[in-house]
């Protein structure tokens, strides 16, 4: 196969118009450089001649060469003692050296000091272009990670936040500049030195240890929050650090990743918003629990005996002051998730146990409605990485409101299934359904579907996007289905650990 017949990339393709693969062949005898010469230039190589190791490395001080077919037998310097030096000039160089069937042990020899490979003569042009080929796709593989590299580096250094990296020994991989910058690190380049010289923070260095010590059947993310204190002329910041362990195909640690962010600003938009709920709970929630509390002393006849009308009045109201009450509790959380600023403790999770508990849990809510709660057999599932609470508020905000939006006699399945790099559960009902208008705004804050059917359905409006927020937290996506007067099916997606 000619060079021009192997598979490229965009960019390999591009490189290959402007620069044919140079090919240098030192042999001593004429014969040899002419066969090579001629073969390989009808296979579109650049193809230069050296008769001997002295003029070759004349030729490899003068220029770059992809690919040296390198003679060991040679009058004068040995190809051997060329390899060394080439291999000091130019290591990207990929060097086949040529042999006969009585130097075989010496092309192991050369094989050991760095050749990629050998051909023995007599050779035919068959083998040539195997050999020649197959040197030129090593170099194309070395590319391609050279260049993979240098767009993971030019990526993390233009990241935002900081990201650090160690090995088992706790020495830094890589540090980009936000990273040094957000821990206040300005000595020499850290590559390579411990990272205790890098970090100071005690809270950081506990994370890598306890990221390194996590045994290979576990994985969870480690997360803390840091306080900086004011350094000239910068004010006092907060940091986000996550710390996971970075691990090979058979779970064995190599190291470690930390990343930071400065969440400096969102704390102090969490703690004013926090402030206006404390305030709205303060001056809502409690006299609105004081009138709960009055209404109850009226229904349960402590005041004096009521008509059934008036009982039917009561506990309306007092269903609807309930909702107002849950809605400043959801509104609290709501405003916790947005800013982004929950602690999400993630950890490896299997999420087959979790839906047996609240199918379990929200059975007799579904069974007082005559609703079948069903959870079908489940296969093996991998685990994802996710907060436990999180997914419990998660299936318990979607199954109620299939509770919610099934009428009696109706159905209602859990399933589960590995779609790729997630697992993805379904809560499938077969209720009300939702218009395709409604669709479209189901996620966003206080937006509730009201028809004929759904008018007495009391309700906050928070619960999806509650359960949007902590999908999207998670890395994760959620979808639905839905048709008028078939019903609804939710799928939620989790990335596997």
């Amino acid at each position: 196969m000619s060079p021009s017949d192997t598979p490229t990339s965009d960019s390999e393709k591009t490189t290959q118009d402007f620069r044919k693969p140079s090919v240098l062949i030192v042999d001593d005898e004429s014969r040899i450089r002419h066969v090579c010469t001629k073969m390989l230039s009808q296979e579109g190589y650049d193809v230069a001649e050296a008769e001997n190791a002295h003029v070759g490395l004349e030729k490899v001080a003068q220029r770059h060469f992809d690919i040296i077919l390198l003679d060991l037998l040679m009058p004068g310097m040995s190809g051997l003692e060329a390899l060394g030096r080439i291999r000091a000039q130019h290591p990207d160089t990929v060097v086949i050296v040529i042999t006969g069937y009585a130097t075989l042990d010496h092309a192991v020899e050369a094989m050991k000091k760095g050749a990629f490979d050998f051909v023995s003569k007599p050779f035919s042009p068959q083998d040539l272009r195997l050999v020649v080929t197959k040197a030129i796709e090593h170099i194309r593989t070395l590319q391609d990670i050279a260049h993979e590299k240098s767009r993971m580096r030019t990526m993390i250094n233009h990241l935002a936040g900081g990201v650090m990296a160690t090995d088992t020994r706790k020495q830094v991989a890589l540090a980009n500049h936000a990273f040094m910058n957000l821990i206040g690190y300005s000595g020499p380049n850290p590559i390579g030195r411990s990272v205790d010289e890098l970090v100071t923070e005690h809270k950081i260095l506990n994370m890598i240890d306890q990221a390194l010590a996590m045994a290979p059947d576990q994985f969870a993310e480690i997360t803390a929050e840091l306080l900086v204190p004011a350094r000239a002329g910068e004010p006092e910041r907060i940091l986000g650090a996550r710390c996971v362990p970075f691990r090979d195909r058979l779970e064995r640690n190599l190291g470690t990743i930390t990343v930071l962010h400065d969440i400096t600003a969102l704390k102090r938009m969490d703690q004013m918003k926090s402030e206006f709920v404390s305030m709205v709970s303060h001056e809502i929630r409690g006299p609105l629990n004081s009138v709960l509390m009055q209404q109850k002393v009226v229904l349960d006849g402590l005041a004096g005996s009521i008509t059934d009308k008036q009982r039917e009045i009561l506990t309306r109201a007092s269903e609807k002051i309930k909702a107002l009450v849950s809605l400043s509790s959801e509104l609290l959380d709501l405003s916790k998730m947005e800013s982004g600023l929950i602690n999400l403790d993630k950890e490896k999770l299997q999420l087959a146990p979790l839906m047996a508990d609240q199918a379990l849990f929200h059975l007799p809510k579904a069974q007082a409605k005559k609703i079948s709660l069903e959870l079908a057999p489940l296969p093996d599932l991998p685990s994802v990485l996710a907060n436990r609470m999180n997914m419990e508020e998660v299936l318990s905000n979607l199954i109620t409101n299939a509770i919610h939006y099934t009428p009696e006699n109706g159905r209602i399945i859990l399933s589960a299934a590995g779609e790729g790099a997630y697992v993805c559960f379904k809560v499938s009902d077969t209720g009300f359904g939702i218009a395709p208008e409604d669709l479209e705004r189901i996620f966003e804050r206080f937006y509730r579907v009201k028809n004929e059917k759904t008018r007495y359905v009391i309700g906050t409006g928070l619960g999806l996007p509650i359960v949007k927020n902590i999908v999207e937290a998670h890395n994760g996506r959620i979808e639905v289905k839905s048709e008028v007067g078939q019903g609804t099916v939710f799928t939620v997606c989790i990335p596997v650990a």
